[in-house]
């Protein structure tokens, strides 16, 4: 049966909800991390991270099989397949008492989630190119930030109606409604002549390919520099704000309107991209991150963490400038993989998140009593990044 095709509209729509499932596996649970904690036998305030940062590990594994089978058999069925995971790895969440059992329910997770994931930046990629590409993906993801602005909000309100479990079962729900939506809107958009028979050789080609194009490469790594120190942030906001300044009650509110200021920007790059073109964005963007990271540093060095007013002026640039770089970096890289879009990106995902994760593990575990270390890592990851564009500029 044909699926009827979407408008472009309702097509932004769709690919943001396939995405925005990941966003509410990650910041539902923020509320709810200390409880857990208790709830599982933490010993740690810091180990409560690992509940955010483990799912990007399997956000970072998953695709390199669901990339190369959507390449081969379809994109359709790769996202049914990988929600049916994320659905029973829910339930090894609800059910688990323990770290390490929790821990390998939020890996699971990942890893299917990181079907519509990439499997939406695959579909994305088969109808459009260039500058236009990053239209599509800026306005895809202003509609998923819709998510992290109500998440936190979502999952403090399950938490006082129920329990920490509930956080879960709204999240296999949601799973399920966005699920049915795909399958009756969405049209497979791999066609049958670009198929490419599945095999071990294909992930192992697909990788040599990708690391052959130094263009993408260079725009993945400097992705995996600001999605890692990005991820510090993520996995240590409800240590920041309910421990260091005793926020519990505003924490979702704080949350909501910093991921205001990230849509913001992601809002203007959709227009200022075809005008402006990515490369400049990118540009001008990580010099920003930078300077406002070591302006941090330089001011409050040695000293007790400012006001939180000022602490939310200095997150609020720093995410403005963010807001320009996740769309962007992620079309740079994918420009030149046209032609394998699903191996392509779930290589270029695969290697990202696996500089994400070591990276906002090890710069979280200085996060304690101020949030000095927080900037620190801004700083490093954004000079490295503003390297190795100038690297690509000169070559």
């Amino acid at each position: 049966m044909s699926k009827p095709k979407s408008s472009q509209f309702e097509f932004i729509a769709l690919m943001a909800a396939l995405m925005s499932v990941v966003a509410l596996a990650i910041d539902a649970l923020l509320p709810a991390l200390d409880i857990i904690g208790l709830a599982i036998g933490t010993s740690r305030l810091i180990d409560n991270q690992l509940l955010i940062t483990m799912i990007f590990l399997g956000l970072g594994i998953g695709p390199l099989i669901f990339g190369p089978m959507s390449d081969s058999i379809g994109r359709k069925p790769v996202v049914y397949f990988g929600f049916i995971i994320f659905i029973i790895s829910s339930f090894i969440c609800v059910y688990a008492t323990s770290l390490e059992v929790m821990i390998a329910g939020r890996i699971l997770q990942g890893i299917g989630l990181s079907s519509p994931r990439t499997i939406a930046i695959a579909i994305i990629r088969d109808k459009y190119s260039g500058d236009y590409m990053a239209r599509i993906m800026s306005f895809v993801t202003v509609v998923f930030l819709l998510v992290p602005i109500v998440a936190p909000a979502m999952g403090k309100l399950v938490l006082e109606l129920h329990n920490w479990q509930g956080i879960f079962y709204v999240q296999i729900v949601i799973s399920l409604l966005v699920a049915l939506w795909f399958w009756k809107r969405q049209e497979e958009t791999l066609s049958e002549e670009n198929k490419i028979r599945f095999s071990v050789s294909l992930i192992t080609n697909g990788f040599k390919e990708v690391l052959r194009q130094k263009v993408s490469m260079g725009y993945t790594f400097i992705s995996g520099l600001v999605v890692g120190s990005f991820l510090v942030y993520l996995s240590s906001s409800q240590q920041i704000f309910q421990e260091q300044y005793g926020l519990k009650e505003e924490f979702p509110y704080i949350f909501a309107g910093l991921a205001i200021a990230i849509g913001t920007a992601i809002f203007l790059n959709g227009s200022f991209v075809l005008k402006y073109g990515m490369k400049r964005l990118v540009s001008l963007s990580l010099v920003g991150y930078f300077a406002t990271s070591l302006l941090y540093i330089v001011l409050f060095f040695g000293s007790e963490n400012p006001s939180i007013y000022v602490l939310l002026t200095f997150f609020g640039l720093q995410f403005f400038c963010v807001g320009f770089l996740f769309g962007n970096l992620r079309a740079l890289a994918m420009e030149p993989l046209g032609h394998i879009a699903g191996i392509g990106s779930a290589v270029t995902g695969f290697i990202a998140t696996m500089m994400a994760v070591p990276i906002s593990t090890w710069i979280g575990r200085f996060v304690g009593e101020t949030s000095l270390p927080l900037f620190i890592g801004f700083a490093i990851c954004s000079s490295i990044a503003v390297l190795i564009l100038l690297y690509l500029r000169k070559k």
